[in-house]
């Protein structure tokens, strides 16, 4: 007769106290989350599900093929604001020439372009959090795409250290976006319903 034996609760236990830096999640392990801070306060996120990695996919895709020789669309890098705040946006724009200097950590003043594609388990940091943080680090541009809503990419443009927006644009019209150079899309296009 078999018997079934009692799954056991793994904790990963982390390094450091809060307020944690960024010296202290150097040292945390290599476990499969995401941790990203705040302020000091730490953020943990899952792996992405297969929909979120799909549309980073066809999105970075369409930046790269719009994107200028100059510059260099990259997915899931570190970004240092200060020694208490990390981001980790979905998809960034930045200087080839930093893209090929940088070894870790960008700098905001490196990212011309921050995209978040919003899960159930990060809706509330993409939509709120992130977007305050970006803007007060600097960021020119900030997009975020909704895949719940059809999808729908709403885009949000720096005005001091506020964004002004977002503009939202939904699935089945194509538009044309300046910044942080001329990209046609239509949102539809980021879910391969195929």
């Amino acid at each position: 007769m078999a018997t079934i034996e009692p799954t056991s609760t793994r904790r990963t236990v982390l390094p450091g106290a809060p307020p944690f830096t960024v010296d202290d999640l150097l040292k945390f392990p290599d476990d499969g989350n995401r941790y990203e801070l705040f302020n000091g306060s730490l953020v943990v996120s899952p792996a992405p599900t297969p929909l979120h990695q799909d549309v980073i996919f066809i999105l970075q895709t369409i930046l790269h093929q719009a994107a200028p020789s100059h510059f260099k669309v990259l997915s899931t890098v570190n970004v240092r604001a200060s020694d208490k705040d990390l981001y980790i946006p979905d998809i960034v724009v930045v200087p080839k020439a930093r893209a090929r200097a940088v070894r870790l950590m960008f700098d905001p003043a490196d990212v011309l372009l921050a995209v978040e594609v919003v899960s159930p388990s990060t809706k509330v940091h993409d939509r709120g959090t992130k977007a305050t943080a970006y803007a007060a680090a600097g960021i020119p541009a900030y997009w975020r795409v909704e895949p719940l809503e059809g999808p729908t990419l709403y885009v949000s443009e720096l005005d001091g250290d506020v964004y002004r927006g977002p503009s939202a644009h939904k699935p089945g019209t194509t538009v044309t976006l300046a910044a942080p150079y001329p990209v046609t899309l239509d949102p539809a296009d980021l879910v391969d319903d195929d």
